[in-house]
C-alpha cells in the first residue's frame, strides 16, 4: 500500500489531479461558512438551526453543514441534480433533445449547456422561496422600508451565486480532478458532517445498556453494508464474445475470446442521489411554505417523502415510494450509458459474435435480456441500502441522525469511483494499483 501510494505521487500528472481536487474541496468547505450577506446569522441560529431536523436535516448533511449557518450554499447541488433529471426525462419526449444526445461529445455539450440554464431557473425559484420563508432573519434595514427590495435581491443573487459556483467547482474537478465533480462534492459534505453523526450516536449510547447495544449492532450493520457495497460495485456480468478469424492484406487477424463486462451497479450511485432529490423536493416546499409548521395533509405529505414519522405507515408508504424511484432512475440511468443495439452493431462489425446467438437483433436482445436482469438486482440492492435506516430508525426513539445507509452507500460507492480512476490511470502507465 505504501508503495502504490509512493508510486501514486511519483507519477506528476496525476500527483496535479489529486492536488488539484483537494483544492476545491477545500474552496468548497470554505464556501460552506460563508453567511448569505444580511443575515442576521445569530438570530437564524437561535431559531432555525439547531432545530434542523427531518429532511432539512438530510440536506444539511448533504451541505456539510451549509444549511445551519445559511451559508451561500445552503441550497447545495440540488438544482443542478433537478435540472439533470428533467433534461433527462424531457430527452424521451422531445426529438431534438434526443436527437443531440445521440451526437456524441458535441451533442453532450450542448445539453451541459442547457442543464446549466435550467440549473440556474431552479436555483432562482429555490432562493426566492428561502427568501419568503426565512426574510424574517434579515437585518432590519434590508427587511423593512427602501431596503426591502434590495434585501431580496441580495438574499436571491447570493444563494444563486452559491450554487453556481458549487456547479463550477463541480465542472472544474470532472475536467481536471479525480472523478466526478457531483459524486465528489457530495461526497465532501457527507463526510465532514461524519463526526457530528458520530456524536449523535455516542450521545444515544450512553443513555443506557440497551441503546448501547442497538448502536453497536447499528455499527456492525454499517460495516456490513460497506462490504456488501464493495462486493456490488465490483461485481459483473461476464457475456463470452468470440471474434471470427478474417484476412486482411496478409495478415490473420481476430480467432480469439473475450467478454463484455456488465456491472450489477452500472448506474452507480446516481439513482439514489436522483430518488433522494425527488423525495426531498416536496417536503422541501413544504416546510419553507409553512416554516416547519405544516398540519393536517400536507404535514402527511411531508411525514412521508422525509420518513420522519412516529406513524408505521407513513414510514412503510416512504419506502415502497422510494424504493419504486430508486429501481427506476437505475433503469432510466443505465438505459441513457448502454444501447445494446448499439453494441451488437458494434460486434457484428468487427466480426465478434456471442456464442450460440445470431448476429444482429437477437444479440441487441440476448444484451439488453441481462442487462435488464443485472439491472433490476443493482436497484433492488441498492434501495435496500437505502430504506434500511428508516426501517432500523422505528425501534430507535430519540435518535434523528441523516447519516444513514444513503450516506455511507455515496461514500462508500463515490471512494471506490475514484481509487478505479486513480487505479486506471496508474495501471495505464504499468504501475501496481490499490485493487485487485
Amino acid at each position: 500500500m505504501f508503495q502504490t501510494l509512493k508510486d501514486l505521487f511519483s507519477l506528476k500528472d496525476i500527483r496535479k489531479k489529486i492536488l488539484y481536487t483537494l483544492l476545491i474541496i477545500i474552496l468548497f468547505r470554505i464556501g460552506t461558512y460563508i453567511v448569505v450577506p444580511g443575515i442576521n446569522k445569530l438570530a437564524f441560529n437561535e431559531a432555525v438551526g439547531a432545530s434542523t431536523s427531518g429532511i432539512l436535516n438530510t440536506i444539511n448533511i448533504i451541505a456539510g453543514g451549509a444549511f445551519k449557518r445559511f451559508s451561500i450554499f445552503a441550497m447545495t447541488i440540488s438544482p443542478y441534480i433537478t435540472a439533470s433529471i428533467v433534461l433527462n426525462l424531457l430527452q424521451v419526449v422531445i426529438p431534438s433533445l434526443e436527437r443531440l444526445a445521440k451526437e456524441g461529445e458535441t451533442g453532450k455539450q450542448q445539453l451541459n449547456k442547457y442543464t446549466k440554464y435550467l440549473t440556474i431557473a431552479f436555483a432562482i425559484v429555490e432562493a426566492v422561496g428561502l427568501y419568503f420563508t426565512y426574510n424574517d432573519y434579515l437585518l432590519t434595514p434590508l427587511k423593512t422600508g427602501i431596503g426591502k427590495p434590495f434585501g431580496m435581491i441580495l438574499f436571491v443573487v447570493s444563494l444563486t451565486a452559491g450554487t453556481s459556483i458549487l456547479m463550477w467547482l463541480a465542472d472544474k474537478i470532472t475536467e481536471n480532478g479525480i472523478g466526478n465533480g457531483i459524486s465528489i462534492i457530495i461526497f465532501t459534505g457527507i463526510v465532514s458532517s461524519a463526526p457530528a453523526a458520530a456524536a449523535a450516536l455516542l450521545g444515544y449510547a450512553k443513555l443506557s445498556v440497551v441503546k448501547a447495544i442497538i448502536v453497536s449492532l447499528l455499527i456492525i450493520a454499517m460495516i456490513i453494508v460497506v462490504a456488501g457495497v464493495v462486493f456490488v460495485q465490483q461485481a459483473e456480468r461476464r457475456i463470452p464474445v468470440n471474434y471470427a478469424k478474417r484476412v486482411v492484406g496478409r495478415k490473420m487477424m481476430g480467432g480469439q475470446n473475450t467478454h463484455i463486462p456488465i456491472k450489477v451497479a452500472m448506474a452507480g450511485v446516481m439513482p439514489i442521489i436522483f430518488a433522494m432529490s425527488f423525495m426531498v423536493l416536496p417536503s422541501t416546499i413544504i416546510e419553507i411554505a409553512t416554516k416547519g409548521n405544516a398540519t393536517g395533509f400536507w404535514r402527511v405529505v411531508s411525514e412521508i417523502c422525509s420518513g420522519q414519522s412516529e406513524n408505521v405507515w407513513f414510514v412503510l408508504i416512504y419506502v415502497v415510494i422510494y424504493t419504486a424511484l430508486i429501481i427506476l432512475f437505475t433503469f432510466v440511468y443505465t438505459m441513457f450509458m448502454v444501447n445494446p443495439v448499439e453494441m451488437s452493431n458494434q460486434l457484428k462489425k468487427n466480426g465478434g459474435f456471442i456464442p450460440g446467438i445470431r448476429a444482429g437483433k437477437q444479440t441487441a436482445d440476448y444484451i439488453s435480456k441481462v442487462l435488464s436482469s443485472i439491472t433490476w438486482a443493482g436497484g433492488f440492492f441498492l434501495a435496500a441500502v437505502a430504506i434500511l435506516p428508516a426501517l432500523v430508525q422505528l425501534g430507535m426513539k430519540g435518535l434523528a441522525i441523516g447519516f444513514g445507509g444513503t450516506s455511507v452507500l455515496i461514500v462508500v460507492s463515490v471512494a471506490l469511483e475514484m481509487l478505479k480512476n486513480v487505479e486506471g490511470q496508474m495501471v495505464s502507465r504499468h504501475y501496481k494499483g490499490f485493487l485487485e
